[in-house]
């Protein structure tokens, strides 16, 4: 009988020879006549340990990492393949504390299965879902969805089960189900781990909503930089339509949906809904005014529901185990769990998935190990480059919506960057302007030319001149951004500037004589 062995293929294990690993594990297993099996799996989430391989024992599975080649024949040696003893034994994953505390019901498949096996995804649960939205009419999926209290994970918390009641209704002969797939914000990584690694569980997702919906067609939106996942997502299709879970007759019920991937061109705003799919119709990625808002009047001018990668994967889970199961997660308004991207300089860097609620402090030293230089904590940013920079007093607020909102911060895609106490924040400033400027689709002139003269201003301010004076003009071109900007782009940008304003003054003077900044 054959060992199987997995070996994660998803973007930060390649990076880290991954495909080499699993060569030398092959060509040593053959050296010693031993019968190994390779399944090339996602990641769990573990990035720190990445690539973490797991064989399949009578026990169950037990991991070790991080693997470079070079330990692969001291693993051998060890008689790793049966669980042996060894510096890189981990355990069972289950087991391995960053994952033991998670509220995993989204991404319990990932680094489990085989990506692209519709047969492997089903026999850990999948299509259960699906399934269950079958035995229901529109109103009842809608209404599942809407009781669950999910609201989009893309960053603006919208109740879904709103916009997914709106595309029902909405008559139209053609209906579209979208699915936003342009991860672009730094720090974050939760869509491409769950394209890589459980991509039917998205299309499984999209699946119900066009049962709900009444659309027959969708498409993932797939950020450019994704290659792997645009490949791993269009392999999963094709094995969808040949199982019967996708094309005309999706499992026996009559019902069609055909999806399709497309590739983006690397655009961050084409993460704006309306720009996105100005680009899916083969224009150039600029944002539409609204209203006439997407679900009534979208993708080629029909209804279309467009969601995120994190929204459409959470309502298998819901619409197998029902709304309620899923609303016991979280708090007030905020409800189910969040995929939390840990980055910058920590320790122990991956996705979490955990209920709202649990407080930026304590995903930072229980999951994250503190900063990987040692050295203190200076500043946060939470929810993407458009997010507020939070200072060490404020590191107990905790993830959920409205709390982050009342702290002057956003949620976001859930991503969380680290930095320690040697950042200098004004520059960090410089960068959200900059960032604004070079991403803009130019369509607004808030957005084109505010960030553009936000650069300028704050250089002055770094280089000393005129300061309180250019800080004041800064604090007036936010404001402007604020209320004149066409989508979030402009519109948030003020919120990292302005943040590290307030909250780190002294980094804005420059001199001992110069003024601390006003608030």
């Amino acid at each position: 009988m054959s060992i199987t062995i997995t070996v994660p293929q998803d973007a930060v294990a390649l990076g880290l020879g991954a495909n080499r690993v699993a060569r030398a594990i092959v060509s040593g297993a053959e050296a010693r006549g031993l019968d190994v099996r390779i399944v090339r799996t996602g990641t769990r989430g573990l990035l720190w340990l990445e690539p973490m391989v797991e064989v399949a024992t009578p026990d169950g599975r037990i991991a070790y990492g991080p693997v470079t080649p070079a330990d692969v024949e001291s693993l051998l040696d060890a008689n790793f393949t049966e669980g042996g003893a060894h510096p890189l034994r981990l355990g069972k994953p289950e087991e391995i504390p960053f994952l033991a505390r998670q509220h995993r019901l989204t991404f319990h498949r990932c680094g489990v299965v085989d990506p692209v096996s519709v047969e492997d995804y089903r026999a850990h649960g999948g299509y259960r879902g699906l399934e269950a939205a079958l035995q229901r009419d529109a109103e009842g999926i809608v209404g599942e969805v809407r009781e669950s209290g999910l609201r989009g994970r893309g960053g603006a918390g919208f109740p879904a089960g709103i916009k997914w009641n709106t595309v029902m209704l909405a008559k139209a002969d053609q209906k579209y189900v979208v699915c936003n797939a342009d991860e672009g914000d730094s720090g974050t990584f939760a869509d491409r781990i769950m394209m890589e690694g459980d991509p039917f569980n998205l299309i499984e997702g999209m699946t119900i909503a066009a049962v709900a919906t009444g659309a027959t067609r969708g498409y993932i939106y797939c950020r450019s930089e994704y290659p792997q996942a645009f490949r791993t997502l269009r392999t999963a299709i094709a094995n969808g339509v040949r199982a019967g879970v996708l094309g005309d007759d999706i499992l026996g019920s009559g019902k069609a949906f055909h999806l399709e991937v497309r590739l983006g061109a690397g655009a961050y705003i084409c993460g704006e809904e309306t720009s996105l799919l100005e680009s899916l119709e083969g224009k150039r990625g600029i944002v539409r005014a609204k209203p006439p808002i997407p679900a009534l009047k979208g993708f080629l001018g029909k209804p279309t529901l467009v969601n995120n990668v994190m929204t459409f994967t959470a309502v298998p889970y819901i619409l197998e185990h029902g709304a309620k199961a899923y609303a016991e997660y979280g708090m007030g308004r905020s409800l189910g769990t969040l995929p939390i991207q840990l980055a910058g300089n920590i320790k122990h860097g991956g996705l979490i998935e955990y209920a709202f609620g649990i407080t930026i402090r304590q995903v930072i030293e229980d999951f994250g190990g503190g900063t990987r230089s040692g050295r203190p904590v200076r500043a946060v940013q939470v929810g993407g480059p458009l997010g507020a920079y939070f200072p060490d007093d404020l590191l107990d607020t905790p993830l959920d919506y409205e709390a982050m909102a009342a702290k002057k911060g956003l949620v976001g895609h859930g991503g969380i960057v680290v930095f320690d106490d040697t950042v200098d924040m004004a520059r960090q400033a410089r960068f959200a302007f900059e960032f604004c400027a070079t991403e803009s689709c130019g369509k607004c002139t808030p957005c084109r030319i505010g960030a553009t003269r936000g650069v300028e201003t704050m250089d002055k301010v770094i280089s000393g001149i005129r300061p309180e004076a250019n800080l004041k003009l800064v604090a007036d071109l936010c404001e402007v951004m604020t209320d004149g900007s066409l989508c979030a782009m402009g519109g948030l940008t003020p919120m990292p500037v302005m943040s590290a304003i307030h909250h780190f003054p002294e980094d804005f003077r420059r001199a001992g004589d110069l003024p601390v900044a006003a608030e």
